[in-house]
Protein backbone atom coordinates (compact mmCIF):
# COMPACT_ATOMS: atom_id res chain seq x y z
CA UNK A 1 0.00 0.00 0.00
CA UNK A 2 2.69 2.29 0.98
CA UNK A 3 4.59 1.81 -2.65
CA UNK A 4 0.94 2.22 -4.53
CA UNK A 5 1.14 5.85 -2.50
CA UNK A 6 4.44 6.73 -3.08
CA UNK A 7 4.41 5.76 -6.96
CA UNK A 8 0.77 7.78 -7.09
CA UNK A 9 2.50 10.80 -5.54
CA UNK A 10 5.70 10.61 -8.34
CA UNK A 11 2.93 9.92 -11.00
CA UNK A 12 0.05 12.10 -9.95
CA UNK A 13 0.67 15.11 -12.85
CA UNK A 14 1.13 12.69 -15.69
CA UNK A 15 -1.80 10.77 -14.71
CA UNK A 16 -3.90 13.84 -14.57
CA UNK A 17 -2.14 15.83 -17.61
CA UNK A 18 -3.18 12.46 -19.66
CA UNK A 19 -6.75 12.05 -18.13
CA UNK A 20 -7.17 15.78 -19.41
CA UNK A 21 -5.50 15.04 -22.98
CA UNK A 22 -8.04 11.93 -23.01
CA UNK A 23 -11.14 14.46 -22.45
CA UNK A 24 -9.69 16.88 -24.90
CA UNK A 25 -9.28 14.04 -27.66
CA UNK A 26 -12.27 12.39 -26.78
CA UNK A 27 -13.74 15.77 -28.13
CA UNK A 28 -11.58 16.37 -30.79
CA UNK A 29 -11.91 12.46 -31.98
CA UNK A 30 -15.91 13.49 -32.15
CA UNK A 31 -15.60 16.36 -34.20
CA UNK A 32 -12.87 14.66 -36.62
CA UNK A 33 -15.01 11.37 -36.99
CA UNK A 34 -17.85 13.30 -37.70
CA UNK A 35 -16.12 15.49 -40.48
CA UNK A 36 -14.17 12.60 -41.70
CA UNK A 37 -17.20 10.64 -42.43
CA UNK A 38 -19.85 13.37 -43.68
CA UNK A 39 -16.44 14.20 -46.28
CA UNK A 40 -16.53 10.72 -47.34
CA UNK A 41 -20.21 9.57 -47.26
CA UNK A 42 -22.00 12.92 -47.94
CA UNK A 43 -19.65 14.68 -50.14
CA UNK A 44 -17.73 11.49 -52.01
CA UNK A 45 -14.05 12.83 -50.82
CA UNK A 46 -11.72 10.44 -51.62
CA UNK A 47 -10.16 8.30 -48.42
CA UNK A 48 -6.87 10.43 -47.99
CA UNK A 49 -8.15 13.49 -48.47
CA UNK A 50 -11.43 13.46 -46.06
CA UNK A 51 -9.20 11.74 -43.11
CA UNK A 52 -6.61 15.00 -44.20
CA UNK A 53 -9.10 17.65 -43.68
CA UNK A 54 -11.07 15.75 -40.49
CA UNK A 55 -7.68 15.36 -38.91
CA UNK A 56 -7.07 19.68 -39.78
CA UNK A 57 -11.03 20.36 -37.93
CA UNK A 58 -10.20 18.57 -35.19
CA UNK A 59 -6.70 19.68 -34.79
CA UNK A 60 -8.08 23.18 -34.41
CA UNK A 61 -10.10 22.23 -31.32
CA UNK A 62 -7.33 20.29 -29.24
CA UNK A 63 -4.91 23.12 -29.68
CA UNK A 64 -7.40 24.89 -27.35
CA UNK A 65 -8.11 22.91 -24.78
CA UNK A 66 -4.82 21.33 -24.77
CA UNK A 67 -3.23 24.98 -24.25
CA UNK A 68 -5.62 26.41 -21.96
CA UNK A 69 -6.61 23.38 -19.84
CA UNK A 70 -4.26 19.79 -20.26
CA UNK A 71 -1.32 21.72 -20.55
CA UNK A 72 -2.59 25.08 -18.91
CA UNK A 73 -0.25 25.11 -16.01
CA UNK A 74 3.00 24.46 -17.81
CA UNK A 75 5.31 27.10 -19.34
CA UNK A 76 4.02 29.49 -21.50
CA UNK A 77 6.45 29.75 -24.64
CA UNK A 78 4.38 31.78 -27.18
CA UNK A 79 1.41 31.53 -28.64
CA UNK A 80 2.67 31.55 -32.38
CA UNK A 81 5.23 29.31 -31.40
CA UNK A 82 2.81 26.46 -29.71
CA UNK A 83 0.94 27.06 -32.50
CA UNK A 84 3.39 26.01 -35.13
CA UNK A 85 4.77 23.19 -32.78
CA UNK A 86 1.25 22.20 -32.46
CA UNK A 87 0.62 22.13 -36.01
CA UNK A 88 3.65 20.52 -36.92
CA UNK A 89 3.49 17.80 -34.55
CA UNK A 90 -0.02 16.87 -35.38
CA UNK A 91 1.17 16.99 -38.80
CA UNK A 92 3.42 13.61 -37.94
CA UNK A 93 0.40 12.54 -36.26
CA UNK A 94 -1.33 13.12 -39.46
CA UNK A 95 0.85 11.11 -41.25
CA UNK A 96 0.47 8.12 -38.33
CA UNK A 97 -3.00 7.98 -39.40
CA UNK A 98 -2.62 8.45 -43.44
CA UNK A 99 0.06 5.55 -43.23
CA UNK A 100 -2.32 3.57 -41.16
CA UNK A 101 -5.39 4.38 -43.40
CA UNK A 102 -2.95 3.82 -46.60
CA UNK A 103 -2.42 0.41 -45.70
CA UNK A 104 -5.68 -0.97 -45.26
CA UNK A 105 -7.08 0.90 -48.27
CA UNK A 106 -4.15 0.01 -50.74
CA UNK A 107 -1.88 -1.77 -49.30
CA UNK A 108 -4.79 -4.52 -48.40
CA UNK A 109 -7.60 -3.53 -50.31
CA UNK A 110 -9.99 -2.96 -47.47
CA UNK A 111 -11.74 0.17 -48.79
CA UNK A 112 -15.36 -0.51 -46.87
CA UNK A 113 -16.12 2.19 -44.42
CA UNK A 114 -15.60 0.04 -41.28
CA UNK A 115 -12.33 -0.54 -42.93
CA UNK A 116 -11.44 2.71 -43.39
CA UNK A 117 -12.59 3.80 -39.36
CA UNK A 118 -10.86 1.07 -38.15
CA UNK A 119 -7.55 1.68 -39.92
CA UNK A 120 -7.92 5.43 -39.89
CA UNK A 121 -10.10 6.46 -36.99
CA UNK A 122 -9.34 3.46 -34.79
CA UNK A 123 -5.79 2.27 -35.15
CA UNK A 124 -4.13 5.45 -36.85
CA UNK A 125 -5.92 7.84 -34.27
CA UNK A 126 -4.37 5.78 -31.26
CA UNK A 127 -0.97 5.56 -32.47
CA UNK A 128 -0.97 9.16 -33.66
CA UNK A 129 -2.16 10.30 -29.87
CA UNK A 130 0.44 8.36 -28.17
CA UNK A 131 3.24 10.22 -30.20
CA UNK A 132 1.27 13.90 -29.67
CA UNK A 133 1.12 13.50 -25.87
CA UNK A 134 4.48 12.75 -25.83
CA UNK A 135 5.36 15.29 -28.36
CA UNK A 136 2.56 18.07 -26.55
CA UNK A 137 4.78 17.38 -23.13
CA UNK A 138 8.23 17.20 -24.50
CA UNK A 139 8.35 20.11 -27.11
CA UNK A 140 4.76 22.18 -27.77
CA UNK A 141 4.43 22.41 -23.49
CA UNK A 142 7.10 22.07 -21.91
CA UNK A 143 7.81 22.29 -18.02
CA UNK A 144 8.01 25.21 -16.19
CA UNK A 145 11.46 25.54 -14.99
CA UNK A 146 11.87 24.76 -11.34
CA UNK A 147 12.39 27.89 -9.32
CA UNK A 148 15.83 27.40 -7.60
CA UNK A 149 15.68 26.21 -4.21
CA UNK A 150 17.00 28.45 -0.90
CA UNK A 151 20.29 27.88 0.44
CA UNK A 152 19.61 25.33 2.96
CA UNK A 153 16.66 23.98 1.77
CA UNK A 154 17.32 20.51 1.03
CA UNK A 155 19.00 20.01 4.45
CA UNK A 156 15.54 21.19 5.96
CA UNK A 157 14.27 18.45 3.53
CA UNK A 158 16.07 15.77 4.83
CA UNK A 159 17.97 14.97 1.46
Amino acid sequence: MRFATGLYRRSAHIVHEAAKFGAVGAVAYAVQLATTNVLWSVLDAPALAGQAVGTVVATLVAFAGNRYWTFGHRARTGLGREYALFFIMNGVGLLIQLACLWAAVYGLGLDGPLARNIAGNVIGVGMGSLFRFWSYRTWVFPAAPREPEEPGEQARQGA
